[in-house]
């Protein structure tokens, strides 16, 4: 799994860094989001695919293998687009 970020879209909420502290931070400087590791290490999959899935701003997009998202990042019924 990859993940990107984009500081231009995100709110600087912190969500994402306090579910995966070791994949991402926040600058002190804007508040945005910081990418510590583009590619986790594959325990923290699951964590980085529920900070992605619920980031306020979307600003979190996975890529390749384990980059799941919906129900599968909830673990409950997708509902988007319904």
């Amino acid at each position: 799994m990859e993940v990107h970020v984009d500081r231009g879209r995100c709110a600087g909420s912190g969500l994402c860094m306090s579910y995966v502290p070791a994949v991402f931070d926040q600058s002190e400087d804007d508040g945005k989001v910081l990418l510590k590791a583009a590619r986790p290490e594959p325990g923290t999959a699951a964590a980085v695919r529920g900070a992605a899935a619920r980031c306020p701003a979307g600003a979190i997009t996975l890529s390749g293998g384990g980059a799941r998202s919906g129900r599968d990042a909830l673990g409950g019924t997708d509902t988007r687009g319904r």
